[in-house]
């Protein structure tokens, strides 16, 4: 038998083992990640209440922050509940088949947040460079389909990488240094040669995201050249403030996503590591909502409505 058939590993399970072996600790995390899971449902729930019942949040950006706090609600909810129930109950075990969700729904609602923070990112070039054609291009139907499209992208996106990272031959141990399936980690599994066509969807896909990346950095040049035209301060100040919000979420996406997979050593468990896994898996969702609820007084008035 060829050597590289008989290294290989017919694994029917894999071990998460992200957190750190004393027990303790892992209650400890386990407590910390549920009060961050309960936080970002809570705080996600509330916009989808408030920009579903209240009529001054029914234009279209407040339809796409609603998709976002769903979006926020699953992506969270992918990872975080199965790592708790394995911490609490000493289970480091996950199936063949629920690592390749997790990989799957991950990478598919990390793909359509992405692709829906670049509509966002035009509706706020739409609304400040052509304001007279806003509410002709920004229509309901165009709206839906923008976040359509968004959704499907995101599935497109999480099948190709979980088809891609599942191709492989495994050889050696089942043990991923990670409180959750992620594709790093799983590579570093695969037999040697083996990860060729998921690093060739990695490149390929990196290489579409910059090109995204870039249409959003030009609908913010426009934007800013069109804030500098305004001639009061406060009117600079009223539409820098709309765009805000959108832009502190794309910075901490992306730079949280950045740090992780550049600074994370995916053959080994440490605290450092836990942290930067945390750092774009709950982060994001966490605070999402304190970002766009913070200094937005439509969303202060809907909430004190809703309190009565």
């Amino acid at each position: 038998m060829p050597e590289k058939l008989a290294n290989t590993t017919i694994i029917m399970e894999f071990l998460l083992v992200g957190f750190p072996d004393d027990w303790m600790l892992q209650r400890m995390y386990a407590a910390l990640f549920f009060l961050i899971y309960l936080t970002a449902l809570m705080g996600n729930l509330l916009i989808v209440t408030l920009t579903t019942t209240d009529g001054r949040l029914h234009s279209p950006m407040y339809f796409f922050l609603k998709n976002l706090s769903l979006i926020d609600i699953c992506y969270i909810s992918v990872t975080v509940p199965k790592s708790i129930m394995n911490s609490l109950t000493k289970s480091h075990s996950i199936s063949f088949l629920g690592c390749a969700s997790q990989i799957f729904f991950f990478i598919f609602f990390a793909g359509t947040e992405y692709a829906l923070l670049i509509v966002m990112s035009y509706d706020r070039y739409t609304a400040i460079c052509h304001p007279l054609h806003y509410e002709t291009t920004m229509n309901r139907g165009a709206c839906v389909q923008m976040v359509t499209a968004s959704w499907l992208c995101g599935c497109v996106y999480g099948s190709i990488h979980a088809a891609g990272t599942f191709s492989v031959n495994f050889c050696g141990p089942k043990i991923v240094h990670q409180f959750f399936c992620d594709i790093p980690s799983l590579l570093t599994l695969a037999c040697p040669g083996e990860q060729i066509l998921e690093y060739a969807f990695i490149i390929a896909s990196f290489s579409f995201a910059f090109l995204c990346f870039l249409f959003m950095i030009a609908s913010y040049v426009h934007i800013f050249s069109a804030v500098l035209r305004i001639p009061s301060a406060q009117g600079k100040f009223r539409t820098v403030s709309t765009c805000m919000p959108h832009l502190t979420v794309v910075v901490l996406f992306l730079f949280s996503g950045l740090v992780t997979y550049l600074g994370t050593n995916y053959k080994s468990t440490s605290s450092p590591n836990l942290l930067m896994s945390v750092l774009y898996s709950m982060l994001p969702p966490s605070l999402n909502p304190v970002i766009y609820s913070l200094r937005n007084e439509d969303m202060k008035l809907a909430l004190g409505k809703l309190l009565g």
